[in-house]
């Protein structure tokens, strides 16, 4: 076996970031990858506009995802935002964008605890523990953010 081979092959099996151990910058931004692995651009623009996943057009318009309906103006137009924010902005953005906008509505995607008001699911009952799942798993905001990264000006 290559050394390049037993690089890739150890990277495979590397255990995803947990929600509770994120290093967020001063600014908000998540240096290292969440997987140790690439996203997937096209299953990121899936998400974005899947309304039982990240629904990120509920809030957000996109051209890149015109087909998908109903596109909002709560959150900024993303056109051109992998031209303007690194991955690291990306990936602290989706995953908490509180760290980097306080005043956000933005759900936290990668977040399992510290909720103020949670609530399980679309049940419209209280969750059992006091932590919730994630929104999206860590491979899924990596995949949003490489979608994210495609959407350059011009």
């Amino acid at each position: 076996m290559t050394a390049t081979m037993a690089l890739v092959a150890g990277a495979a099996f590397a255990a995803d970031v947990a929600p509770g151990d994120l290093q967020f910058d001063e600014y908000g931004a998540i240096e290292e990858s969440l997987t140790g692995m690439a996203g997937d651009a096209e299953n990121g623009a899936k998400i974005m506009a899947s309304k039982s996943k990240g629904n990120c057009i509920a809030c957000h318009e996109v051209t890149a995802l015109q087909d998908a309906p109903f596109h909002g103006e709560v959150g900024p137009m993303l056109d051109g935002v992998g031209g303007y924010r690194s991955a690291a902005e990306l990936r602290g953005i989706v995953a908490n964008a509180k760290m980097t906008f306080e005043g956000s509505v933005m759900p936290a995607f990668y977040k399992t605890k510290g909720f103020i008001r949670p609530g399980d699911g679309y049940t419209g009952k209280a969750p059992a523990g006091d932590e919730l799942p994630p929104i999206l798993t860590a491979q899924e905001i990596e995949d949003v953010v490489a979608f994210l990264l495609t959407l350059q000006d011009g």
